[in-house]
């Protein structure tokens, strides 16, 4: 049995009754609306659409003051959390328009459980699953659109009203705006909503007590409301998607594949198998370099990358953008006001180039990105060089 109030959805399985409450995550109404809620139900539990690690940046506060950026580089994390900062830049850009915190409904779900005394439920998978299951669904030009998407999120100057956030609470601009966005990325919808529709519907139907509230982005109470009466595996939700072997083949197949046509060039026509080495080498390093330098990162930051391009496109293990960035974070040390700056930094392209921290993301991510580039015109002139001698 389902009944619908004002963004309010009660759901009844058998003897448990489930409030559902549908927030916008930087309504100032969706906080005072969860506040109220929580204290006329008095539940038995309260589930927040959090997971173990965002609730521990939820209650201390800045979570990127103990960010080490060698560690990221290392675990091969910068682009992971340059999606997460430019999710965040949007959410604190609309936050502080409309003078609130963002996330402030899941802080006072937070805190109403406590008042209340009702056990508190962290219902939402974890985030760096939930991106590595993004990212594992989509190919190599769903990621580049997805970047640049979330980048075009970063220094939009639009504005939206406070009318108007209200407004996509509403079910059929739900719809509306699930339909746009299975459109523009089909791949995404799955891993982003509906598996996490059905983590949070189950953690949510398991919820200890009779009755539970739950505190919710807007776009999952549709799905929940579906998929709460259904049982869900939440290990087989949890599992990090296999990565096909073809990227790993085509990886090494190219490195192979160019070695192998300049090395047997070098046996037919010596001349001919220097120009392609030395095409080879310009080419990747050149336009590696060129993305350091669009980064504005260091002067030996950009010779790394010029260094580095050329041997390191021929080994899919390594990539020229860490050890740019590398040398861009010993050089260039982010410090602690850095860090404690980052999430008001990466609302501005000023902010975003400014920030010791997320210059040495960009530094690693444009330099990759360069040495890409290279890598597939220095391989096309190659070939060409080979054609043209023989």
């Amino acid at each position: 049995m389902e009944e619908h109030e004002d963004y309010i959805t009660r759901i009844q399985i058998e003897d448990k009754e489930i409030v559902l409450i549908g927030t916008a995550h930087v309504s100032r109404a969706s906080a005072l609306q969860v506040k109220e809620v929580v204290e006329q139900e008095e539940p038995d539990s309260v589930c927040v659409e959090l997971d173990e690690q965002r609730y521990h940046s939820v209650v201390e506060g800045n979570q990127w003051r103990n960010m080490d950026i060698f560690q990221i580089i290392k675990e091969k994390k910068a682009t992971l959390l340059l999606m997460n900062l430019a999710i965040s830049s949007f959410q604190k850009r609309m936050a502080e328009q409309f003078g609130i915190k963002a996330g402030q409904e899941m802080i006072q779900g937070i805190e109403s459980a406590e008042a209340s005394g009702a056990e508190l439920v962290l219902a939402d998978r974890n985030i760096q699953l939930t991106f590595a299951r993004i990212w594992g669904n989509l190919g190599f030009k769903g990621k580049a659109k997805l970047m640049l998407s979330l980048f075009a999120g970063i220094f939009s100057k639009e504005s939206i009203s406070e009318e108007d956030l209200e407004k996509m609470k509403e079910q059929d601009m739900l719809d509306a705006m699930l339909e746009d966005f299975s459109d523009n990325f089909p791949r995404l919808k799955q891993p982003l909503i509906d598996e996490r529709d059905q983590y949070l519907a189950e953690k949510i139907r398991t919820a200890p007590g009779k009755k539970v509230v739950a505190v919710l982005g807007a776009a999952h109470v549709p799905g929940i409301t579906e998929e709460v009466h259904r049982e869900h595996d939440l290990e087989a939700l949890k599992e990090r998607p296999k990565k096909s072997p073809w990227p790993k083949i085509i990886g090494w197949a190219i490195p192979v594949f160019i070695i192998a046509l300049i090395a047997y060039t070098f046996t037919m026509n010596a001349e001919a198998g220097m120009q392609q080495t030395l095409s080879w080498v310009l080419w990747n390093g050149i336009v590696s370099a060129v993305g350091a330098a669009a980064a504005f990162a260091h002067p030996l930051a950009i010779l790394t990358a010029f260094v580095a391009a050329p041997v390191t496109s021929l080994n899919p293990l390594i990539a020229a953008g860490w050890f740019a960035g590398f040398v861009q974070a010993y050089i260039k040390r982010p410090n602690v006001g850095d860090f404690e700056s980052l999430s008001d930094d990466v609302t501005s392209v000023k902010g975003f180039w400014n920030n010791k921290a997320t210059r040495v993301l960009l530094v690693i991510a444009l330099t990759n990105i360069g040495s890409s580039l290279g890598t597939f015109i220095g391989g096309a002139d190659v070939i060409r060089l080979f054609l043209e001698n023989f």
